[in-house]
């Protein structure tokens, strides 16, 4: 039977408050690069990320799967939605990653994050509305209707380990907007989509390969995003004003687009005024164009230190 001194516990707690407390704990600026096994722990020093982008992945009506199912139905369906968005983490070389029951989260930082974040979000909806949920309902025509839902965000990040030294009970804590951001765009989601913050729209919007379809059907379209507003991200944040994508990856341009987009590429030959177009369109809208002007101005508050 495991004793406990719950006085002498309580009050070795409220120490370690007030000491916490008392004297403001060491900031270390790494800029944009990060080596999680040099996080302190009983060191009071938190280690700073300038950016960093948070992409998370949850399961739609995750709680009713395992209703009249047997537990080992229910562990194949966690183990295929999971597992497949962890693995797609680790194709686009994520920096941390951490499971959360039904789903997971990634983060990514340093040299071409935003584009690594952004594909391996667009291929876990592809994934999950091409391969997983077919599957599933294929196997329980009866299952509640689900499927990924993602939301992508950044911010600087402030990041320590916490937890117990010298044992197993320890992790990096996260302090930011970006995972909270995500988190909350993913909650509105619905399966197969993807919600981004109004940030990373801003770089998205100047991306020809993301922000305008392919010319598959009509032609090259700019309507593939649609706007949305993150309802539980504050009124006076300009993030809270993002984006939502409606499409997937073409099996036809699909693996072409995503490696473009992975190598820096901007711009292509056969889009010339669906961009210019959608921008202007934009700005007309005074909510967003507000939206907009509040990002930039936090951007420039950050400017000394990109």
């Amino acid at each position: 039977m495991t004793d406990v001194d719950l006085d002498s516990l309580l009050d070795d707690l409220d120490d370690d408050v007030a000491t916490e407390l008392s004297v403001k704990p060491e900031v270390v600026d790494k800029g944009h690069d990060l080596d999680l096994e040099k996080l302190p722990i009983a060191a009071r020093r938190w280690h700073k990320l300038r950016d960093a982008v948070a992409v998370i992945a949850d399961l739609k009506s995750s709680t009713q799967l395992g209703l009249n199912k047997h537990a080992a139905s229910t562990a194949s369906i966690y183990e295929a939605s999971t597992g497949g968005v962890v693995q797609i983490f680790d194709e686009f070389d994520a920096d941390f990653v951490a499971i959360q029951g039904d789903g997971a989260f990634a983060l990514f930082w340093g040299q071409h994050r935003r584009a690594r974040a952004i594909c391996a979000g667009i291929t876990i909806k592809t994934f999950s509305h091409k391969h997983l949920t077919p599957r599933l309902e294929k196997k329980w025509p009866d299952l509640p209707e689900t499927g990924l839902k993602v939301g992508v965000a950044n911010s600087p990040l402030l990041v320590k380990r916490v937890g117990v030294p010298r044992t197993d009970h320890q992790e990096p804590v996260w302090a930011g907007r970006a995972v909270n951001y995500a988190a909350k765009a993913a909650q509105q989601a619905d399966r197969h989509e993807m919600i981004v913050s109004g940030s990373i729209w801003d770089w998205v919007a100047d991306n020809d390969y993301l922000a305008v379809s392919c010319p598959c059907g009509l032609g090259p379209s700019a309507n593939i995003w649609q706007d949305v507003t993150i309802e539980k991200v504050p009124e006076s944040d300009g993030d809270r004003e993002g984006k939502l994508l409606t499409s997937y990856w073409c099996a036809t341009h699909g693996a072409e687009y995503c490696q473009a987009i992975l190598d820096g590429q901007k711009r292509r030959d056969d889009v010339t005024d669906q961009r210019t177009t959608a921008i202007q369109q934009e700005m007309r809208r005074a909510i967003r164009f507000k939206a907009a002007e509040v990002r930039r101005d936090r951007q420039a508050r950050f400017a000394g230190l990109r």
